[in-house]
Formats: C-alpha cells, sequence, structure tokens
C-alpha cells in the first residue's frame, strides 16, 4: 500500500496527536450577532453582543492572555433579557451600551432607561445605571448571571474542555470568586460589586429594589486582572472619569506624536484617523521566553496575539507615519530568533518566529505557540523591513546591532528553508500541531490547483520567492552601505539575479493569457491557479517589466477585481468561493502590497482603483477595513460585504491606508532624502501630512493631482 504524503490540509499523517480544527470553522457567523462589540486593551478583551451580554455558550467573554476569565456576563430584569437601543464603542478600551425593558408583568415596555458602561484597563469595569419613568414606584430585580469556564482561546472557536470538576467557588453577596487549577496552569476570576447583592442564586449576583417615579439606581462591577505583564500601561481612573475623557490615557498620548493627514477627502482622514487609533490600540507588552516585547497584535479577536508576518507587515506599511513600530518589530522579533531545530515548533536557526500564545495549551505543551515557527516568510519580511527602516531612518548603528540576526537569516533562507537545495524555499511542518500551509494563504485549501486539487507538500508558493528576492537585493544595499561588507553584497546580487531568471522560467504559466502560477508542489509541478500573490510580486520586483502589463491584467481583470479590491482566487478557478477565507475573498492587506508593486511598474490608475475601492469599502464599516471583505462583485450587491468572521479591528487592515496613502503619493526614501511623485484622484483631491518622521527628522508633504512637494517641518 503506498504511503499517505502529506498535504496542507493533512501535513503529518499519521502524526495528529489531536483532533485537527477544521479549517471552516472561523467561517461560522458569529451568534453574538452583527452588532457585536468589543473593547480592548493589550492582551485583553471583553468580547459581546450589543446589548453588553456574553451567552453561555457563545464565543464572546473577557479574554485575557488568550484565557477565557468570563464565559457569561447577561443582565436580566424580572426576569427577562433587555432590549437594545443604541450601543457604540467610545474609545478602543471603553463602550456605552443603551437599554431598555421589554414587556413584562407590570411593567410596560420601555419604562425603564438602562446604560452599561464598560472598559478595560487594568481590569474589566462596568457600571450599570438605571432610572424609571413610570409615574408610580416600580419593583426591580435585576440579576447578573456570571461564567467562568477559563478556556483557552483556540477552544473558544472550536469546542471547550469542560474543566468544571477543577473549578471552585468562593461567592459573597459582594464577590464572586471562580479558581481554576489545572496540570501546571492555574487561574482566577474574581466579581466584585459596589453594592452587596440581596441573594447570590447559584453564580447570579442578584438585587431587589424599588424605584421611585424618576428615581435612579446604580452599581460598579470591576474583575481585577491577574498580576504581571501584559496590559500595556493600563488606562487608569474612575469609569466616570474615562468617560468624560478625564482619565490617564497612554495610547491617545503615543497617537499625538504620530503623522496626521488632511485631505480634501473626510473619508480619507476619517480612515486614516480609525488607522492609527487602531494601530495603537492593538498593541501589546508580553513577556516570551524571558523577553519583554512590545509589537501590535494580529487582530481581535482570534488574534489578539504577536505574528511574526503580521507584525512586520504592518510595520512596513506603517513607516510613513514614522519608524518607532517598524524599529521595536525587528528589535522585539530578533531577540526571539530561533536557535535550534525543534520538530513541535518547527523552529530552526535563524527562523522568525510565525505566533505567540499564552493560554492554557501553550502553558501546559499541548499545543506549540510558546512561540512557533511555522512559516516560510517571515524571516524574509524580517529582512525586507530591516531595509525599508534603514532607508528611511539611515540608523546605521540599529543595523550593526542586527548584523548577526540578518546574517543567521539569510543563513536559514539557504539552509533550512531550501528544504531540497533547488534554490527556492519551501515549507513543510515536521509537528503533529503544526500548520499545513506557512505562507500569508495558510487555510488548508489556500493553496490549491485550478482544477481545486490540493497539492503535496512540501510546497514553494511564490509570494515567499518574490520575498527572497526582494530580500537578498535589499541586503546586498545594506553590505554595501552600513555593514561595509562588499564580498556579501556581490554574493547576494548574484544570487538574486539567479534566482530571478529561475523564477520566471518555473512558475510563469503561458497558457489563459499569462500569469504566475500560485506555487510548485512536492513534485515541482506548477500549482496553476490565478491568485492575489501576483501582486506581491509587482510589489517584491521580481516580475520583469516585459509580462508586467500581462500580470496587471490578470489582476484588473472582472475575475479578480470585486470593485471593491482583487480576489484571493479568480472566479475562474474551481475552488473559488466569495466566502472562502483565501478562496474568493478581498484583503485589504493583500490588496495593499498589490498597490504599491503597481505603482512601482508605473500603473497608477489601476493603484489609484484599489485605493479608491478600499476608502469607500472603509466608509461602509465606520471607517475601520476589516480583515478580509467577501468576494461579491460590486456592481451586483451595491455594497460591501464582510468576511463572516473577519477580525476587527486587524494591524494589517488598519496599516492599510497608511501604504495606499503611500501609494498615492508616490513616496519614497532615496539616499537619506524623501521624494514624493503623486498622482492624487481627483475623489481625493489636496492631501498634506505633517509631522512625517524620516532621518531623525519632521517633513510636511503636499500635493494635489500630479504636483507635489516635500520641505522639512518644524514639528
Amino acid at each position: 500500500m503506498a504511503a499517505v504524503r502529506p498535504t496542507p490540509a493533512d501535513p503529518t499523517p499519521g502524526l495528529r496527536a489531536t483532533a485537527r480544527e477544521p479549517g471552516d470553522q472561523r467561517a461560522m457567523p458569529p451568534e453574538l450577532g452583527p452588532n457585536s462589540l468589543a473593547v480592548l486593551s493589550g492582551p485583553t478583551f471583553m468580547y459581546s453582543d450589543a446589548c453588553g451580554d456574553v451567552p453561555a455558550g457563545s464565543i464572546g467573554g473577557l479574554v485575557h492572555l488568550d484565557t477565557r476569565l468570563l464565559s457569561e456576563w447577561v443582565l436580566t430584569v424580572n426576569g427577562s433579557r433587555l432590549l437594545e437601543l443604541r450601543a457604540e464603542t467610545i474609545d478602543h478600551y471603553s463602550a456605552q451600551h443603551v437599554l431598555t425593558n421589554p414587556d413584562l408583568p407590570g411593567l410596560p415596555p420601555d419604562s425603564l432607561g438602562i446604560r452599561r458602561l464598560r472598559f478595560v484597563g487594568d481590569g474589566f469595569r462596568e457600571r450599570v445605571e438605571m432610572v424609571s419613568f413610570r409615574p408610580e414606584p416600580v419593583h426591580v430585580r435585576l440579576q447578573l448571571a456570571v461564567g467562568a469556564d477559563f478556556a483557552d482561546l483556540f477552544e473558544v472557536k472550536s469546542l471547550v474542555r469542560d474543566r468544571s470538576a477543577r473549578i471552585t467557588r468562593d461567592h459573597q453577596p459582594a464577590e464572586l470568586c471562580f479558581s481554576y487549577a489545572g496540570d501546571g496552569f492555574a487561574a482566577q476570576t474574581r466579581v466584585c460589586s459596589s453594592v452587596p447583592a440581596d441573594r447570590v442564586d447559584g453564580d447570579a449576583l442578584e438585587w431587589e429594589f424599588t424605584l421611585q417615579p424618576r428615581g435612579g439606581w446604580k452599581v460598579d462591577l470591576q474583575v481585577p486582572l491577574p498580576p504581571g505583564l501584559g496590559v500595556v500601561e493600563p488606562v487608569r481612573g474612575d469609569i466616570g472619569d474615562v468617560f468624560h475623557r478625564r482619565a490617564d490615557d497612554p495610547l491617545r498620548r503615543w497617537t499625538s506624536e504620530r503623522a496626521m493627514l488632511s485631505s480634501d477627502s473626510p473619508a480619507l482622514e476619517r480612515t486614516m484617523r480609525r488607522s492609527r487609533d487602531d494601530v495603537t490600540a492593538l498593541r501589546l507588552d508580553l513577556e516570551v521566553k524571558g523577553q519583554r516585547i512590545m509589537l501590535p497584535g494580529a487582530g481581535l479577536p482570534w488574534f489578539l496575539a504577536v505574528f511574526g508576518r503580521d507584525t512586520l507587515i504592518t510595520a512596513y506599511q506603517t513607516l510613513v507615519a514614522g519608524p518607532a513600530l517598524a524599529k521595536g518589530a525587528l528589535l522585539g522579533l530578533a531577540r526571539l530568533q530561533g536557535n535550534e531545530c525543534d520538530d513541535f515548533t518547527d523552529e530552526e536557526p535563524g527562523k522568525i518566529l510565525h505566533e505567540v500564545r499564552s493560554g492554557e495549551l501553550t502553558r501546559t505543551g499541548a499545543k506549540p505557540y510558546g512561540p512557533y515557527y511555522g512559516t516560510a516568510d517571515a524571516t524574509q519580511l524580517w529582512l525586507i523591513l530591516l531595509s525599508e527602516y534603514w532607508r528611511w531612518s539611515r540608523d546605521d548603528e540599529t543595523v550593526r546591532l542586527l548584523r548577526d540576526n540578518a546574517l543567521a537569516a539569510l543563513r536559514w533562507i539557504d539552509e533550512y528553508g531550501d528544504r531540497d537545495g533547488d534554490g527556492y524555499v519551501e515549507y513543510g511542518t515536521r509537528s503533529p500541531e503544526g500548520l499545513g500551509n506557512q505562507c500569508w494563504r495558510d487555510s488548508p485549501d489556500g493553496v490549491c490547483f485550478a482544477d481545486g486539487r490540493i497539492p503535496v507538500l512540501p510546497v514553494a508558493t511564490s509570494d515567499v520567492q518574490g520575498y527572497t528576492y526582494d530580500a537578498k537585493v535589499r541586503l546586498a544595499e545594506l553590505a554595501d552601505g552600513p555593514l561595509a561588507d562588499p564580498d556579501l553584497a556581490a554574493r547576494l546580487r548574484a544570487e538574486a539575479a539567479d534566482l530571478y531568471e529561475r523564477f520566471n522560467r518555473d512558475f510563469w504559466v503561458p497558457e489563459r493569457g499569462g500569469y504566475y502560477a500560485v506555487g510548485l508542489d512536492g513534485d515541482k509541478n506548477r500549482i496553476d491557479s490565478k491568485t492575489s500573490n501576483m501582486g506581491h510580486l509587482l510589489w517584491s520586483g521580481i516580475v520583469p517589466p516585459h509580462r508586467a502589463e500581462a500580470v496587471v491584467r490578470q489582476l484588473m481583470s472582472d475575475d479578480m477585481f470585486s470593485g471593491w479590491g482583487i480576489r484571493t482566487l479568480s472566479r475562474e478557478e474551481r475552488l473559488y468561493n466569495a466566502l472562502g477565507y483565501h478562496l474568493g475573498t478581498v484583503w485589504p492587506h493583500d490588496n495593499s502590497l498589490a498597490a504599491l508593486g503597481l505603482v512601482r511598474y508605473g500603473y497608477r490608475a489601476e493603484a489609484n482603483r484599489i485605493c479608491l475601492a478600499l476608502i469607500e469599502a472603509a466608509e461602509q464599516f465606520d471607517y475601520r477595513l476589516p480583515e478580509a471583505l467577501s468576494g461579491f462583485d460590486r456592481q451586483r450587491l451595491l455594497f460591501a460585504v464582510p468576511y463572516p468572521t473577519a477580525c476587527s479591528p486587524q494591524a494589517w487592515a488598519a496599516g492599510t491606508p497608511l501604504a495606499l496613502v503611500r501609494a498615492m503619493l508616490g513616496l519614497e526614501p532615496v539616499d537619506g532624502r524623501l521624494e514624493v511623485d503623486p498622482d492624487i484622484p481627483p475623489e481625493i483631491g489636496r492631501m498634506t501630512s505633517d509631522r512625517v518622521r524620516a532621518f531623525g527628522q519632521c517633513w510636511k508633504i503636499e500635493a494635489v493631482g500630479r504636483t507635489g512637494y516635500v520641505r522639512l517641518s518644524d514639528a
């Protein structure tokens, strides 16, 4: 009997230690409803429905460092749940839910005005305020049902293990206390009330009181967070101060120092402000393997953790707003660079990590995420960011400081990334818990043939080869400059030129109008589907000028361009699905790299078409681009539809508007100066950016149409 060959859907046949999470779980519609809200601060978030409730058994709750501290949080009046009037986030860390009562025995509808104010910072806090509009006294029985299942975030989106036998309770009228003790892991949830409950009914606090006409009542609730690292200089202050902007908010101070953009387009201005706020809101302060790192988390709710690829692309996108995030990403990820070969975590010397998690499954060794290194592209992206950071800063000292890390990354590409010596970087996990696809298209079917077949491993995807080419070209520039190693520079340029020639021979598909295959499978067959990866190839510069027109024609065809952006997979292919995670959706970050690539090759009208489409899409989501949009045709549906469980906010979606602005401005750092070559669409009008930080100075940029200037500013 022939041996079963590994594929991304089953990457280690016979070695799976536990049932693998199905790849379509992220596609399940959220049971918290389309108006669900989340508040977050660092690695802590509270995710609820529009009423502020977390029903038992839902995907919501209070999560801190990948552990769910609250799995139920439901407020009822006289035995019935409340009705939402309106709910909105005030800041990323605070929200307000305005509610009323349904029709109840002895209490007509809309008799009570109820407000829930909440924030996360140095803990989770909520204030419940109630006022009666009845002309007679009203008897109220208010109950807060609480649950704490201490689930690992990996379980929340799949199947939660029953920990009830190891959860103990110590409930008092002013405090509910849940304590969990597992094997090598412990956690505790305390719910403190400013007004002692009249009864503790199981895991519920219950208050009874009478409201006089126009009379009011309130209670403050607090869930302290476990001590230690994990909160980025939290918001502090009384809950009332938070909502009246008197609390100390370090993130607001931090964002006030960033570059600011003004434009004739209100949509662009608002999208940029939201982008800035979201990138800062996702910052995490964590301790990993004894190293303290501060990096942006990838996205809320599933990926509020450090991801190498996401962090590096976000840092690249946001360099136009200042170099601080890029420098932090380079230093933080360098501290955790791989040192040894470890099959369980896919670690290899010189490799940049994929993902860091902190929940029970990781801490007890059931999952390999402390950190996990299963990515074929983060190492090259780290080198690309090192180069781009230097181009914007001319910070020779930091580049020299990271010399050994850069050389280790190069060795990983050549010695470990190229698994069979053919000159291409391939991937294939050795871990029973490892990822099957280790490129950005990391769902099990994210890389497929045009006829729907899933390739055998190892796979060499086109985007990874483009990144490898770009990384070697860029590091050659650094070797000529701050690293002062001309022999290394010459070797890298020769290797890049060789890769360029081989890639354009092996990955080019002359049929169907000419395009690049998404990859080569384990038998070196071209994986012949048309994908958005071609935009990444333009960004990396590996496409010969004479083929650029064919690539652009494919990307902007009706089968690939939805009207909101370039689809991940062409409608021509068998597995196309407008709601498939990497099978036809439109990803803002993916499109931002394509837009920069189009500008690189001189296709400004096509780049502007992408920029305008994404800015118009952002308008429909309160000026925040979600992780991904569905691939439905714009002309048919008229409005944008989000991917069913898209993360929002999400780091590289939040970074996308800055990359789009850079594309429209044609903004590039060149030999220690900023240059602009603008092509601003009429819909955007004039664009001005102040406090742009580059080369240790602040710059002001102004452009309209195809005219622009750059000058030093006083800020």
